[in-house]
């Protein structure tokens, strides 16, 4: 019988404690060759007897019959975006606490920057602050030269340039390749993939500050997420959007959401509903006065 608890101890381990089962074997006078820990601190805290007279005759993880690929743990999360976790213990359980690293970019001022661009064919160095108290700015990112999604965005910005110049607006193109790179695919003809002349500057950010500085970057890669940003003329973020690699965004809800932006900031008491566009109603944040948008539509 006290072969019998013994084996049930061991082969239970993981779910008692270490102690409980050194009383059992005690109590079981079990002989002077089977042990639990080479270490005689680690588990007789309360006991009498020293751990270290059981003696195994077989390795601790052979008696236990533990799979070889069975490490007792899973594997960390790696995160590509850099976080700070607190961790707290308590005697029930263990809670994770996640904050961002960052504060949320809209809202606030837009990390200023100066980099090396190619326009009209020529290469120029542009500075986000520049524009400030000048244009709206539509700064948006992509991850490399020479694909496929990518073309399909930049040139449709470039083909409404005209429209949103009519809102005073610049627009800026960001990848993490060279000026080199980007004059190269500006001189290939759009039938054969590429960009032909644009109408606004493509920034090389060959050092992948400004992407991470807008939090788009993934570093595992390289390369920018299609991280989008309206800023207005004080230099802040009103508008942000980042889609993954392979979805391409819409010039056009770029342009509705600018025009939403440019008539709250020129009609401060008013709000645009969802999907608002301009000459259609707006709405009165207040809890009365809205009533007059809800019982129109």
């Amino acid at each position: 019988m006290a072969k019998t608890q013994v084996i049930y101890c061991l082969h239970h381990l993981p779910f008692l404690r270490l102690r409980d089962c050194a009383r059992v074997a005690m109590a079981c006078s079990v002989p002077s060759t089977a042990t639990l820990s080479s270490n005689p601190r680690a588990f007789s805290r309360n006991s009498a007897t020293p751990m270290a007279s059981f003696a195994p005759s077989k390795p601790l993880s052979q008696a236990l019959n533990i799979p070889q690929n069975f490490n007792g743990l899973r594997k960390p999360f790696h995160s590509r975006v850099s976080r700070s976790i607190s961790t707290h213990r308590s005697s029930s359980r263990r809670s994770f606490v996640v904050k961002a690293s960052e504060l949320p970019l809209v809202g606030n001022s837009a990390p200023d920057f100066e980099a090396e661009a190619v326009f009209d064919q020529e290469f120029i160095e542009v500075k986000l602050s520049d524009y400030i108290g000048k244009k709206y700015v539509i700064l948006f990112f992509y991850p490399l030269d020479f694909t496929f999604v990518c073309p399909t965005e930049i040139t449709a910005f470039s083909d409404r340039y005209s429209d949103f110049e009519k809102l005073n607006t610049e627009i800026l193109g960001v990848s993490v390749d060279s000026v080199f790179s980007h004059l190269a695919w500006v001189q290939t003809d759009r039938k054969s993939g590429g960009l032909g002349d644009l109408k606004y500057p493509l920034i090389s950010d060959v050092t992948k500050s400004i992407s991470k500085s807008y939090d788009v970057l993934i570093p595992d890669q390289g390369i920018a997420l299609r991280g989008l940003f309206i800023i207005d003329k004080e230099g802040i973020i009103q508008h942000s959007t980042i889609n993954n690699l392979a979805i391409g965004r819409s010039v056009d809800e770029t342009m509705r959401t600018l025009q939403a932006l440019q008539f709250v900031q020129e009609n401060p008491d008013e709000v645009c509903p969802a999907g608002w566009k301009p000459g259609e109603k707006s709405m009165k944040p207040d809890p009365k006065l809205s009533k007059e948008y809800f019982a129109a539509i």
